[in-house]
């Protein structure tokens, strides 16, 4: 059961990631520097450098994602950066900043929706970097005692 959630859950984390890196890698890459400038919080040099890297970084983290290869490691990255894009979406509206979200390319509307979608996508990353921490459990044949069995060549 839990490697079918940890599955459901990398393929969708990493499909929503994948997604984002494409809406924001079509446009050119100034309409989603104005997105990262709304936010009021970088300077110019870091608002171009994150307009020009984030895209590309989400890309690759939804590859890895979807592919599995280094889940602890992956899982917790893109718990991280989900973390970091909800703080900064939730403090903006506080502020009653109306801009756009930049989740997935300029048009999008920082509000409730925006804020509940990410919420949950940050819930979802946060229980697959959970699962992907726990430990194999160990498969014992029933009514055998753990210390009776032996391996044998």
């Amino acid at each position: 059961m839990r490697k079918y959630a940890i599955l459901l859950l990398r393929l969708t984390i990493g499909a929503v990631f994948l997604y984002a890196a494409y809406t924001k890698l079509r446009d050119p890459w100034a309409l989603f520097a104005m997105s990262v400038d709304s936010y009021k919080i970088l300077p110019e040099w870091a608002v171009l450098a994150v307009a020009r890297s984030l895209p590309w970084f989400e890309l690759a983290l939804g590859v890895v994602l979807v592919s599995g290869f280094v889940l602890r490691h992956a899982s917790v990255v893109a718990a991280g950066l989900l973390a970091v894009f909800f703080t900064l979406m939730v403090v903006s509206y506080a502020r009653g900043l109306t801009i756009d979200c930049g989740c997935f390319g300029p048009g999008e509307a920082l509000g409730p929706k925006t804020l509940l979608r990410d919420g949950t996508l940050l819930s979802l990353a946060i229980v697959l970097a959970v699962l992907a921490m726990l430990p194999a459990r160990e498969i014992t044949p029933p009514n055998v005692a753990p210390e009776k069995i032996t391996m044998s060549a």
